[in-house]
């Protein structure tokens, strides 16, 4: 899903093409659009989206992009939120992970959202994400930022870089990060705009093919290929390629609590939790809006969050919830209200 944030159409100058002239880089007046990527046939968080939409939202400063499984539509059957009528892409296409078509569903959304010369922050998010507070105080801290939120890092020990990509993705440009992104109108015209490294991706950032039991010997060849994952690298590679990485918040604004664990699949892998009912609790989204930095551990770096110089909690949003999980959250008003703290008043503060 790809909400967006946008920008009062008086405001926004005359375009000779999708890129303005003027940027308004210190704006913070816009749409907000949410670009929603919806793995299943169910947008089972719609509850949660739409409280987060409804409280303190201005129908105009938000929108909702949403790709799906082609040919499935959201209406009065499928969601319990009228936001979500009629959002699905009409050109979505079959989505399987560690493949491309990752890629190509953000794409796709990110140049519907870009349709709109309104629209100048654009969020991607799953079906699985939940709000950690309300709209307001997520617009004030995504617009008050002139940057982009992208999660980047030196990948230096998974070896998903296949030399095959020189020279056009030489190997000090490749980057790993979390795929759940924020962008600025101008980077998301050059994620839209991008043929040359996309084209590579689809050719060599492949997902390696499962242990198959079955194939005998022939694991041990198919085990040595490059076990690429498109989307987390792409956007952060692209960026490194055109020299923006300084233009950027290198983090993302969605929490993900990772596990090692191993499977018979895939050996010793890393896999984001899933939060049921009996681990979701108040103390937990407390703790997970208590966190102010995050450490880099190829890069030696820790990365304090701040939008706009001012120190701010990390994460505006969390993943992943179970259905029943999500319920509980909004059933006991965990994500349903916010108290306005000292961290958002200094948010607001920088509007003026």
């Amino acid at each position: 899903m790809l909400p967006s944030f946008s920008s009062p159409l008086e405001t926004i100058p005359s375009m000779r093409s999708r890129r303005s002239d003027d940027e308004e880089e210190n704006s913070v007046y816009g749409t907000l659009r949410a670009l929603v990527r919806v793995e299943a046939r169910r947008l089972y968080l719609d509850r949660a989206l739409h409280l987060c939409a409804s409280q303190n939202a201005d129908a105009a400063n938000f929108s909702i992009y949403i790709h799906t499984e082609p040919g499935f539509i959201f209406d009065e059957s499928t969601t319990r939120s009228p936001f979500f009528y009629g959002r699905q892409l009409n050109n979505s296409v079959k989505v399987m992970w560690g493949e491309s078509s990752m890629i190509e569903a953000e794409r796709l959304l990110i140049g519907a959202a870009l349709e709109d010369p309104a629209n100048q922050r654009f969020v991607l998010l799953s079906d699985s994400c939940v709000p950690l507070y309300n709209f307001s105080y997520i617009y004030d801290y995504v617009m008050s930022s002139p940057r982009s939120f992208v999660d980047s890092f030196l990948d230096m020990k998974e070896g998903r870089y296949n030399p095959k990509m020189s020279p056009v993705i030489p190997k000090d440009k490749w980057r790993k990060g979390s795929q759940w992104i924020t962008l600025v109108r101008r980077h998301a015209e050059d994620v839209a705009d991008d043929e040359n490294i996309f084209s590579v991706f689809k050719t060599f950032c492949k997902r390696r093919p499962p242990v198959d039991p079955s194939k005998g010997e022939q694991n041990i060849k198919l085990q040595k290929q490059h076990n690429c994952i498109p989307d987390e690298h792409y956007v952060q590679t692209l960026l490194a390629m055109t020299d923006l990485e300084d233009e950027v918040e290198r983090r993302t604004l969605t929490y993900t609590l990772w596990n090692q664990s191993t499977t018979e699949t895939e050996g010793k892998a890393w896999h984001p939790v899933t939060f049921n009912y009996a681990n979701t609790s108040p103390q937990q989204i407390k703790e997970i809006k208590g966190i102010d930095h995050v450490y880099y551990e190829t890069e030696l770096r820790t990365e304090w969050c701040r939008t706009n110089s001012t120190f701010v909690s990390c994460f505006l949003f969390a993943r992943k919830f179970s259905e029943d999980a999500a319920m509980r959250l909004l059933n006991e008003g965990i994500v349903g209200s916010f108290d306005a703290t000292a961290t958002a008043t200094a948010v607001i503060d920088n509007h003026s």
